[in-house]
C-alpha cells in the first residue's frame, strides 16, 4: 500500500490556505478545517506465490456482522471467504429498517455537515414518505428530465417490489442481479447508471486497470449510496457512502478486481475481523471494520468515517511541525495500537502519517487505518513492504522481520511531526540506506552477515556505495547526529526516538517498552492530571469515569 510522496521541495501546498483557526496545541500555527477530509488506503504490491481463495455464495440464516446492530438472528444472503482453509463469512443483507427516502436524507446532511463534509445533494435520489396514502409527487431529477411519478414506499422493500415499482427505471442486470438481495434499501433512481455491456471488463463495470466504475448517487449492494471519492490506490478506491440501513455515512473500500488484489484483501478482511473481536470496547486505537461482501466481483469493505490523516495536518499547518505535547499525545495512542496489534501477533507493516486519522477534526485523539499489507506474524507472505521514507533496514537488508518494524516506522513518524519534514527523505532505496547511515552510522557486522541484499548498497569489503542524489548531494556515513537533525529541547523525546531507530531489531523498543520510557510516562501523568482537573469541573460524573477507565485500560 505504498505510494511515492512528493518531493521537498514540493511540500509546500500549491494552493492558498485559509486563515487558521487558533489551536493551542500546535506549536507554530493551527489545523485549517478542511470541508472535504480525505484518508487514503494503499496496499503494496503484492508478491508471488500469494495464498489460493475460494468463493462460495448461499443463502442461510446468520448474524448481523456489525456487533453493534444487536445479536437477532435474520435470514440474509452470505459469502463464504476461504483462504488456505481459513473461512470467513458476511451477510450481504440484514435486519429491516423503515425510514422514508426524503428524512433519511435530511440526517444524512446533518451528519455531513457534523463531519466537516459537504451535506448530501438533495438533487439525486427519488424522495418517498412512508404513509399508506395513494397519492403521487413529482420527483426531482439531476439531469432535469421528466421523471415519472411514482407511489410512496417505506423502505427496506424486497427485490420482488423494487421491480413490480422500478422495473421501467432499473437496468436489464438490475433486474436479474437484485434476486440476489434479501432487502433493498436504496435504488439510486436519480444515477446515470453504467449500462451492462457483454463486450466490457466486467460487464462495463470496471475499467481496464479493474477498478470499479464509481457513479454518484447510484447503489452499492442495494444498500450504500455513492457520494464522493475519498481516495485512489494501487488497491483500488475508498469512498464516502451512506448507509441506508443504518442511517450513517461510511468510508467503503472497494478493491480492483484483480485475484492478487482480492487475494490481499481476504487477509485485510481477516486481520480486521479479528481485532474488532477482541476490541470490543473500540479501546485500541486501531479502525474498526463494520461490514465486508462482494458486489460485481469486487470485495468490499466498510469502516467508521474518520477525519483528516497526518500528513495533511501537517500539510495544513503548511510542514511547520507541532508541539510536543499534542506528538506525545499521538505517540500514546500509537503505542498503544501497536501493543494491541503486536500481542494478537500481527505485523501492520504499513505505518505512516497517511495511514493515521484524527478521528474527529481539531481534537486529538487518533486511529491507525490501513491493514491491507497487514498479516500475522505467522502467516507473512511479502518480503519487500512499507513505505520507503518508514522502512526498516531489515527489509532493505533482506532480513527476516517481525513486529519492530512498526516501532521503526513509528519513530520516524514522531520525528516527522516535530520537524515536518521526514527524517530519512531518500529518493531512492540505495540514497534512504544513505540517509539512514548518514544520522545513525553503519549497520552492525551482524546484521550485513545476515543480510541477502547487502550488495545493493555495500562493496564487497562492506563499504558503503555513495552516490548523489538528483540535487547532487552526497551523504556520509555518521556526518549528522540525531540531536542536530530533530533540534529538540527535550533530551527524552530525542532519547525515545533514538531507542525506536535501533539498527538491530532486538535492540529496538517494544511497545511495553515504550509504555514505560520516561518521556511517555510523563505524557501519560499530564494527561491524567488534565482529565482529572477537567472532571472537577464538570458536573456530570460519568465522564470522570470515561476518563479513569480509559487510563486504567492502558496501564502498563
Amino acid at each position: 500500500m505504498s505510494f511515492e510522496r512528493a518531493s521537498l521541495a514540493q511540500r509546500k501546498p500549491r494552493i492558498a490556505l485559509p486563515p487558521p483557526a487558533t489551536h493551542s496545541l500546535l506549536k507554530k500555527t493551527s489545523l485549517t478545517s478542511k470541508a472535504n477530509v480525505s484518508h487514503e488506503i494503499r496496499p503494496a504490491k503484492p508478491a508471488s506465490g500469494s495464498p489460493v481463495i475460494s468463493m462460495n455464495v448461499k443463502k442461510r440464516p446468520t448474524k448481523e456482522l456489525n456487533s453493534t446492530l444487536g445479536p437477532r438472528q435474520v435470514p440474509s444472503l452470505q459469502l463464504n471467504l476461504s483462504l488456505n482453509n481459513t473461512s470467513v463469512t458476511t451477510p450481504l443483507s440484514s435486519t429491516r429498517t423503515v425510514e422514508t427516502a426524503a428524512s433519511t436524507r435530511a440526517r444524512a446532511g446533518v451528519l455531513g455537515l457534523a463531519l466537516g463534509a459537504p451535506s448530501l445533494n438533495s438533487s439525486g435520489q427519488t424522495s418517498f414518505s412512508a404513509t399508506s396514502s395513494k397519492k403521487t409527487r413529482k420527483s426531482p431529477s439531476p439531469r432535469g428530465s421528466d421523471i415519472e411519478s411514482q407511489p410512496e414506499v417505506a423502505y427496506p422493500i424486497t427485490p420482488a417490489q423494487a421491480i413490480k415499482l422500478y422495473s421501467a427505471r432499473l437496468t436489464d442486470y438490475e433486474h436479474g442481479e437484485i434476486l440476489e438481495a434479501e432487502q433493498v434499501y436504496f435504488l439510486g433512481l436519480g444515477a446515470l447508471k453504467t449500462r451492462a455491456s457483454s463486450d466490457s471488463p466486467n460487464y462495463g463495470f470496471d475499467d481496464d486497470r479493474g477498478d470499479y466504475k464509481l457513479v454518484t448517487s447510484d447503489h452499492i449492494s442495494y444498500r450504500y449510496e455513492v457520494m464522493n471519492l475519498l481516495g485512489k490506490g494501487s488497491f483500488g478506491q475508498v469512498c464516502r457512502c451512506f448507509d441506508h440501513k443504518n442511517k450513517e455515512s461510511v468510508a467503503l473500500k472497494i478493491i480492483r478486481n484483480k485475484r492478487r488484489f482480492h487475494q490481499q484483501g481476504v487477509v485485510e478482511v481477516k486481520v480486521l475481523d479479528h481485532l474488532r473481536t477482541h476490541d470490543v470496547e473500540d479501546k485500541m486505537c486501531v479502525v474498526k471494520m463494520k461490514s465486508y461482501f462482494v458486489f460485481r466481483k469486487h470485495l468490499c469493505l466498510t469502516f467508521e468515517l474518520l477525519s483528516i490523516n497526518l500528513y495533511d495536518f501537517l500539510k495544513s499547518n503548511d510542514f511547520a511541525g507541532l508541539s510536543l505535547n499534542l506528538i506525545r499525545r499521538f505517540a500514546i495512542q500509537l503505542i498503544i495500537a501497536l501493543r494491541y496489534i503486536k500481542a494478537n501477533h500481527i505485523i501492520h507493516c504499513d505505518l505512516k502519517p497517511e495511514n493515521i486519522l484524527l478521528k474527529q477534526a481539531n481534537k486529538s485523539g487518533i486511529k491507525v487505518i490501513d491493514l491491507g499489507s497487514s498479516c500475522f506474524e505467522n502467516e507473512r507472505v511479502y518480503t519487500y513492504i512499507q513505505s520507503r521514507f518508514y522502512r526498516a533496514p531489515e527489509i532493505m537488508l533482506g532480513i527476516a522481520y517481525t513486529s519492530c518494524i512498526d516501532m521503526w516506522s513509528l519513530g520516524c513518524i514522531l520525528a516527522e511531526l516535530y520537524t515536518g519534514f521526514p527524517l530519512f527523505p531518500g529518493e531512492s532505496e540505495l540514497e534512504q540506506m544513505l540517509c539512514i547511515m548518514e544520522v545513525l552510522g553503519e549497520p552492525p557486522a551482524r546484521l550485513l552477515e545476515a543480510s541477502t541484499r547487502k550488495k545493493l548498497f555495500f562493496d564487497p569489503a562492506n563499504v558503503p556505495k555513495v552516490v548523489a542524489s538528483s540535487r547532487g548531494k552526497k551523504r556520509y556515513p555518521q556526518t549528522k547526529t540525531l540531536h542536530a537533525v530533530l533540534k529538540s529541547s527535550d533530551p527524552a523525546f530525542t532519547d525515545f526516538i533514538a531507542q525506536c531507530l535501533a539498527w538491530d531489531p532486538e535492540s529496538r523498543l517494544t511497545p511495553d517498552q515504550a509504555l514505560k520510557h520516561q518521556w511517555i510516562v510523563e505524557g501519560i501523568a499530564k494527561m491524567q492530571q488534565a482529565a482529572e482537573h477537567t472532571d472537577r469541573r464538570r458536573e456530570t460524573p460519568r465522564s470522570s469515569d470515561k476518563s479513569r477507565s480509559f487510563f486504567a485500560s492502558h496501564k502498563h
